[in-house]
C-alpha cells in the first residue's frame, strides 16, 4: 500500500485490523502480541514497495537500539557527561549521510527511507535524556515501541519516550478510552476533509493555474500573489490532515499522541505562531536545540548579554530547522527568514514595553493576526522553492 494514509483502500485495511484493539480496549484489555503483529504489518505495507528503503530502516533501527543500549549502561557507571556528544553524533549520523550525501552522488539518495528524520529526533532525544538523569530506567522494548510506533513513523507528531512509556503503561480505563475513540474517529474524518477534499481542490483547482500563470509570466505579480496565499493553505490542510490521521489511529491504539496544529493562522504573532504551527517539532528543536544551546552559552559566559545568546540561539535553531528540510537555498532562507521575524518581534516587544505605543486590546489583536498572516504566507512562498523555477 505503500505511503501511509495516502489511499482509501490504506484506511479500509487499518480499520480491519484496529477492530480488535477497539473491543479489548472497549473491555478494559490489552493485545501486546497482536499490537506488535499489526505494527510489524503496516512496516511491512509502507517499505515493501521499496526493498532499499526497508533493508536501510532495518539497519537504523539497530543502530539506534545498540547505542542507545551502550550509551545508556554507560551512563550508570560514569556519572559524567563523558562520551555525550559522540554518542549523540553518531545517533544522528544516518540523518547527515543522508541529507549531505546526495549532493555529490545521487548513488547515496538509497540510505534513506520514509520517516528517517522523525526517528533521528525520537533517538536524538532518547540520548539527551539519558544524559541529563530524566531517563532513569531502560527497557529494550519500551524503546523498540517507541520508535516503531507506526501511526507517526514518517512523518510525525513527534512524541517524547517518558510521555509514551507512562500512556503505554498506564491500565485501560474503559469510559477513558471510549472518548479516545470518539476524538480519534472525529480526527481521522476531519484529516479526510482536510487532505483529500480541501488539500486536493486548492492543489488541483487553484495552484496548477496559477502555476502555470507564473511560469508563462501571464499576471506574473497577481499569479505570484495568489500562490502564495494558496499554497500556504495547501501547506495546513495537507500537513494538518496528515497529522489529524496520525494523531486520530494512535488515539483509537490507546496513545494519546500530542496534536501538532492549534489553529496557527489566528496567530497574534510570530512566536504564537511557532507555538501552534507543527508543535511537535517547533517543541523538540525549542527544548533540544535552542535551550540547551542558550545555557551552554551563558554556561561558558560566550556573550554577557543575555538577548544576544538568545538571538544566537534562535538564529541557530532556525537555521537547523531550514537545513533539516533540505540543503537547497530556499531552504535556507526561509529558516533565517523565521530567525529574522523572531528577533524582529523581540526587539519590538520589549521596545513596546516601554514605550507602549501598541496597546493590547482587541484591534491590534486582529491587526496582529493579519499582519502575522502575512509575514508567515511570504515564508511559505520562498519555502516552496517557486523562485527556484521561475525564468526571469
Amino acid at each position: 500500500m505503500g505511503t501511509p494514509y495516502a489511499t482509501i483502500s490504506y484506511f479500509v485495511v487499518l480499520g480491519i485490523f484496529l477492530i480488535p484493539i477497539v473491543i479489548a480496549s472497549l473491555l478494559g484489555k490489552k493485545l501486546p502480541v497482536y499490537n506488535a503483529f499489526v505494527t510489524l504489518l503496516f512496516l511491512f505495507f509502507t517499505f515493501s514497495r521499496n526493498e532499499q528503503q526497508g533493508i536501510s530502516f532495518i539497519i537504523f533501527i539497530f543502530w539506534q537500539l545498540a547505542l542507545v543500549r551502550v550509551y545508556f549502561t554507560y551512563r550508570q557507571k560514569k556519572n559524567q557527561g563523558g562520551v555525550f556528544v559522540s554518542a549523540l553524533l553518531i545517533s544522528i549520523m544516518p540523518l547527515i549521510l543522508v541529507k549531505v550525501l546526495p549532493i555529490f552522488s545521487n548513488h547515496f539518495s538509497i540510505l534513506g527511507f520514509l520517516g528517517i528524520s522523525y526517528l533521528t529526533f525520537k533517538a536524538a532525544q532518547m540520548i539527551m535524556e539519558i544524559r541529563d538523569g530524566l531517563i532513569k530506567s531502560y527497557d529494550t522494548w519500551d524503546y523498540v515501541q517507541f520508535l516503531l510506533f507506526f501511526p507517526t513513523l514518517t512523518s510525525g507528531p513527534i512524541d517524547r519516550f517518558r510521555r509514551f512509556k507512562k500512556n503505554l503503561n498506564a491500565p485501560i480505563v474503559p469510559k477513558e478510552y471510549l472518548y479516545l475513540l470518539n476524538r480519534g474517529i472525529f480526527l481521522i474524518f476531519q484529516g479526510l476533509l482536510y487532505k483529500f477534499i480541501i488539500a486536493y481542490l486548492i492543489n488541483d483547482k487553484v495552484i496548477y493555474y496559477l502555476k502555470m500563470g507564473i511560469e508563462q509570466h501571464i499576471y506574473f505579480g497577481w499569479s505570484l500573489l495568489g500562490y502564495m496565499y494558496a499554497y500556504s493553505m495547501y501547506l495546513f490542510f495537507d500537513f494538518a490532515g496528515y497529522s489529524a490521521f496520525a494523531v486520530g489511529v494512535s488515539y483509537i491504539m490507546g496513545i494519546q499522541t500530542p496534536m501538532n496544529f492549534n489553529k496557527p493562522f489566528a496567530s497574534r504573532n510570530i512566536k504564537e505562531f511557532w507555538n501552534r504551527w507543527h508543535m511537535s517539532l517547533s517543541f523538540w528543536f525549542r527544548d533540544y536545540i535552542y535551550m540547551r544551546l542558550v545555557f551552554w552559552l551563558t554556561k561558558k559566559k560566550v556573550f554577557k548579554n543575555k538577548y544576544v545568546i538568545s538571538y544566537i540561539g534562535y538564529f541557530v535553531n532556525f537555521l537547523i530547522m531550514g537545513v533539516w528540510h533540505g540543503l537547497h537555498w530556499y531552504y535556507i532562507a526561509y529558516g533565517l527568514y523565521q530567525a529574522i521575524l523572531f528577533i524582529s518581534f523581540d526587539k519590538f516587544e520589549r521596545w513596546n514595553k516601554k514605550r507602549k505605543w501598541y496597546p493590547n486590546n482587541k484591534v491590534t489583536a486582529i491587526i496582529g493576526v493579519i499582519l502575522t498572516f502575512h509575514f508567515i504566507c511570504f515564508g511559505f512562498l520562498v519555502f516552496s522553492g517557486i523562485f527556484d523555477t521561475i525564468h526571469w
